[in-house]
């Protein structure tokens, strides 16, 4: 088995022969990064390798006590309105306050919540700087709720990329706001985060490095294709992944979101600046290339087109889908129908059906599938949809997958 170590990138080999039981602790020849291997169930003929994860979490850890949230806002006000809202559900209590980033590190030490939710701009210590802060020192399932945290801009972005898991906007009248409808969102997505594995709310360490060249290279010849499928919880996901994914390998990524388009072009742009691989949109007839990752709404229409030693990704977005619910599965299909053993499929966290069908044409074309641990995902749903149907390749955590793809890749194309 070989694994790349998501945090200095080195190789190791590990020979599985020497895994006994359901779990093997690994560590990084070089930079000494700790994981835990838990094979796979292999009954009914599976042939599942391995998921890697951090410690697990316990299903039963909060069966019993309340959920503890600790409420970091600087105004007064909205603290009220959302410790009422917290309180006002049985199952949860709001165990402390913070009015800044500063105290809320101070309390945090002192309630040790289950889950955070917290504001952007504060005097003091912003709520950016404390998100890095709780990730690093003490990290803890944190929900954004900001006048700042508005789908598509980049403070929400930095948020998810600094290891927030979700985020929402104040509960607010303005524009007719129906405020019972927003306590329930801010209740179901207190309950969400609580559930995600500790393992994936840490804090984005890897930064940017020097993109590999656009032309010249051998590297940016599309030799196989990955689809990743992303539907609700999809911003933090790709987050997680396409930052981490190594320049230089001659795979083209292609990434679905269920997302409005004019989102997605703020986002493309975010994830360009911080990731080693080069991120743009789809649009037009593009060649596609090793080494660049495409985002696409699931609203837009894409194809595929073998041409003379080149792969032209086709994308209508005049022709509007008739429903996104099949947007993952089309793309799929495509790369399976094009590229045949040389496709992989990427199932990361949803709660809906797109993606399902796909990832199964890929796999009887002979190419590979990936799943998201549904343990790491926010919407757990799909991915263990996913892994129930299919003899799956690798069941990895998001912070995981772009080692276990950059293995995959190197393995698949020599």
């Amino acid at each position: 088995m070989i694994l790349f170590c998501e945090e200095c990138g080195t190789r190791n080999d590990i020979d599985q022969k020497q895994i006994s039981g359901n779990t093997y602790n690994f560590s990084c020849n070089v930079c000494h990064e700790s994981l835990v291997l838990s094979l796979v169930d292999k009954s009914n003929g599976k042939t599942v390798h391995a998921a890697m994860e951090y410690q697990e979490v316990p299903d039963d850890k909060r069966s019993v006590d309340p959920l503890k949230v600790l409420v970091v806002d600087d105004s007064r006000m909205i603290r009220r309105v959302l410790c009422d809202i917290i309180n006002s559900d049985e199952r949860k209590t709001v165990v402390g306050e913070a009015a800044d980033g500063k105290e809320a590190l101070e309390k945090l030490r002192e309630c040790k919540p289950d889950v955070i939710t917290l504001d952007i701009n504060m005097p003091v210590m912003d709520g950016l700087t404390t998100l890095k802060h709780i990730m690093i020192g003490n990290p803890t399932p944190t929900v954004m709720i900001s006048a700042l945290t508005q789908e598509g801009a980049s403070e929400t972005f930095d948020s998810l990329k600094y290891g927030a898991i979700d985020f929402l906007p104040k509960p607010s009248r303005v524009q007719g706001g129906d405020l019972k409808s927003q306590q329930k969102e801010i209740l179901r997505k207190i309950d969400l985060v609580a559930q995600v594995q500790i393992e994936s709310v840490r804090y984005l360490r890897r930064k940017s490095k020097e993109k590999a060249p656009v032309s010249g290279s051998d590297t940016n010849t599309c030799q196989c294709v990955l689809v990743f499928g992303a539907s609700e919880g999809g911003y933090g996901a790709l987050l997680n992944v396409i930052p981490r994914l190594r320049s230089g390998l001659p795979a083209a990524y292609i990434a679905v979101m269920h997302q409005a388009p004019h989102h997605l072009d703020a986002f493309a742009r975010y994830l360009n600046d911080c990731s080693q691989i080069d991120v743009q949109r789809a649009a037009g007839d593009i060649e596609l290339r090793g080494g660049t990752c495409y985002i696409a709404a699931s609203t837009e229409i894409l194809s595929l087109e073998q041409g003379q030693n080149k792969l032209i990704l086709k994308t209508n977005s005049s022709l509007a889908a008739s429903t996104e619910e099949s947007a993952i599965d089309r793309v799929m299909a495509e790369a399976a129908r094009v590229m045949k053993k040389n496709a992989a499929g990427v199932i990361l966290t949803g709660k809906c059906d797109d993606g399902l069908e796909g990832l199964g044409q890929i796999i009887r074309s002979g190419g590979s599938a990936f799943i998201q641990d549904p343990r790491s995902c926010l919407f757990k749903e799909t991915p263990m949809a996913a892994s129930k149907r299919y003899d799956v390749e690798l069941l990895v955590s998001d912070k995981q997958m772009a080692g276990a793809i950059s293995a995959y890749v190197k393995a698949h194309t020599g």
